[in-house]
């Protein structure tokens, strides 16, 4: 349905340790929506280099509760692909690390830019920006403790008065992490205001030989070329702007290697995809129908399936309850 996309000296892959990350173009984290069935399709639809899941609370994961290992949900297919976990106590990041790691995990990546307070309040996520020492002494346990390689993603910092990001960065660094990703909004930011590129360009200028991978404001190949060349970061990380676009990656790529634009997907075709994606989703959840439909209520939404001046289609689907319900609903459309 959409053309492959074309391999150019434009966009380098870039090296994670041994890892060859090739387009660099990475699908971020983002909770309720990387399961394996979203990276998935990213990863099939082309253009996507890496993928990462939903963030994995340590602490469950080292009491081996069913709701944390239930997300170990990855499969060969989505090969590379890196596991985020979050949490504060060294020890604990370490054994839910090593956990993860055995269970076939490529990458580990430790989540410090969540901003939101369920888990900042613990101490996890960005909050561990305002402690710099913290921070480091989480990296330096999870790259003790596991063979693979381990990432950081991180905020600017806490707040525009402590931007802690160039100053981490080198620690995590001579720490052993082999990766830092840069969201550039401060965790006070939450999506609000714009990202400031400028502190991805301090970040990449301050480590030695670890790529970065810059986040924030990435909505298509001229944003993704306008990052490369601002902060000479190493990838683009795309998170909110992939959402209802899995395409996204496979049109970005296309158009930075050859110059030209692949066109939008229609109508029919986005909600082939829609379709997929909520097959693919009941097909291989750890949930039940209901909560896997729930979720997918929001997810389906985003692919912008109504007329315009319409949301007649939106809201059936956030009434959908069963896969069938919105298969009858997504079928007359292709």
């Amino acid at each position: 349905m959409l053309a492959a996309p074309i391999a150019s000296a434009a966009l380098q892959p870039m090296l994670i340790d041994t890892l060859r990350i090739d387009p660099p173009l990475t699908l971020a984290p983002m909770a309720g929506h990387t399961n394996h069935a979203f990276r998935l399709l990213c990863r099939q639809l082309g253009g996507c280099g890496l993928v990462c899941t939903e963030l994995i609370s340590s602490q469950l994961v080292q009491e081996r509760r069913t709701s944390a290992l239930a997300r170990f949900d990855w499969s060969p297919a989505e090969r590379p692909f890196a596991a985020q976990l979050f949490g504060s106590d060294p020890a604990i990041m370490a054994e839910a690390a090593r956990v993860a790691a055995d269970a076939g995990a490529d990458i580990i990546d430790i989540n410090m830019g969540c901003w939101v307070p369920k888990v900042a309040k613990k101490g996890a996520g960005a909050a561990l920006l305002r402690d710099v020492c913290t921070a480091t002494q989480v990296v330096a346990a999870v790259v003790r403790a596991v063979a693979v390689p381990v990432t950081v993603k991180v905020r600017s910092g806490w707040d525009a008065e402590h931007l802690t990001a160039v100053e981490f960065a080198r620690a995590a660094e001579n720490a052993g992490v082999k990766a830092v990703a840069v969201h550039a909004r401060t965790a006070q930011q939450g999506f609000s205001g714009s990202a400031d590129w400028d502190i991805i360009r301090q970040v990449k200028a301050a480590v030695q030989f670890i790529p970065v991978i810059g986040n924030g404001d990435v909505f298509n190949a001229a944003d993704a070329r306008r990052m490369f060349a601002q902060t000479g970061c190493d990838a683009v990380m795309i998170g909110r702007a992939a959402l209802g676009h899995p395409w996204i990656f496979q049109h970005i790529a296309h158009e930075l290697s050859t110059g030209h634009a692949l066109p939008p997907p229609t109508r029919a075709q986005r909600a082939a995809l829609a379709l997929r994606h909520a097959r693919l989703t009941l097909a291989t959840t750890y949930l039940s129908e209901r909560q896997a439909v729930l979720e997918l209520r929001g997810q389906l939404g985003k692919y912008h399936l109504d007329e315009p001046g319409s949301v007649e289609t939106r809201n059936r689907l956030y009434q959908a309850e069963t896969l069938a319900d919105i298969e009858a609903l997504l079928l007359p459309l292709i």
